[in-house]
């Protein structure tokens, strides 16, 4: 099963619940589920949250500072943010407690970076056409026209009760989401049981990207509780290769492959296609990029 951004959330738990499926099934109606690959994924909000900070305001994400000093000054109150969060949405989860801590950071954390203008999919390059139309990547829309072409629609069978418009993002199941705060509850124990069942699991990040970075990523995934913890933290990231060039760094243990991915912001496939398919390949013949 692969995915990205919010496929960060539902992966794991659409995988788990094949996984337990497939126990009640003879085997030769199972899903033969191998691994899950989420790219740009939110998998853990928390996490992602408070690595807004780090990423747009200090250079260790090994990418400059790209908001001004006095917008940073104000977000480095992440400290108490991470204590609220920590209070109301991890320790335990209180509904309204949690919502309003998400509240506070969120506009304290976030909001800094959507008012500055840049591109918070690619710190690197602006926005190209509207944010909220195509999440800056114009391409989509070519991409939407082509998914509701009449002839293209017939031949996948896609059944006539779904809207002649192919929609890439659903404002109404957006908002029922964050209604239902999805977004506030973390996916990686859904993560770690699928690792500890066998179930091979790759996150990939590209490096340019604010909204799902690869910090917070990466920090989920290193404070995860698993069997494979104290072997996965050992790796130190290290440059994977393409053609004998740099494509980003990895970490690799026990079923579990973290890769960034260098050049690329939210969209990976197309920022970096070349490096992305070899990526996928490697996946795919059970081998992990080095």
């Amino acid at each position: 099963m692969a995915g990205e951004s919010y496929g960060g959330r539902y992966l794991p738990l659409f995988a788990s619940a094949i996984y337990d499926q497939n126990a009640a099934l003879e085997e030769s109606m199972r899903v033969n589920l191998s691994s899950v690959l989420i790219g740009n994924g939110l998998t853990d909000m928390m996490a992602t949250e408070l690595s807004y900070y780090t990423f747009a305001c200090t250079s260790a994400p090994g990418v400059p500072p790209v908001l001004d000093i006095s917008t940073c000054a104000r977000m480095s109150q992440v400290k108490r943010c991470e204590t609220v969060i920590t209070e109301a949405c991890v320790n335990v989860f209180d509904s309204m407690n949690c919502r309003g801590a998400y509240t506070f950071c969120s506009s304290e954390l976030e909001q800094p970076m959507f008012d500055s203008g840049l591109n918070p999919y690619d710190v690197s390059r602006p926005c190209e056409g509207d944010i909220a139309d195509t999440l800056c990547y114009p391409i989509t829309k070519v991409a939407s026209q082509y998914l509701s072409d009449p002839e293209l629609r017939a031949t996948l069978g896609v059944d006539p009760a779904v809207p002649e418009t192919f929609a890439a993002c659903s404002d109404t199941v957006g908002n029922n989401f964050g209604i239902s705060q999805d977004t506030l509850h973390s996916s990686v124990p859904y993560v770690a049981a699928l690792l500890e069942r066998g179930v091979r699991v790759l996150l990939y990040v590209g490096e340019y990207d604010w909204i799902c970075n690869w910090v917070g990523n990466e920090r989920w995934s290193l404070a995860m509780e698993w069997s494979g913890h104290d072997a996965f933290n050992a790796q130190e990231l290290k440059p994977w290769l393409v053609d004998g060039k740099v494509a980003g760094k990895t970490r690799s243990a026990h079923n579990l492959t973290f890769a960034t991915v260098a050049g690329a912001g939210h969209m990976v496939p197309y920022n970096k296609p070349k490096e992305a398919l070899a990526l996928v390949n490697l996946w795919l013949a059970g081998k992990v990029p080095a």
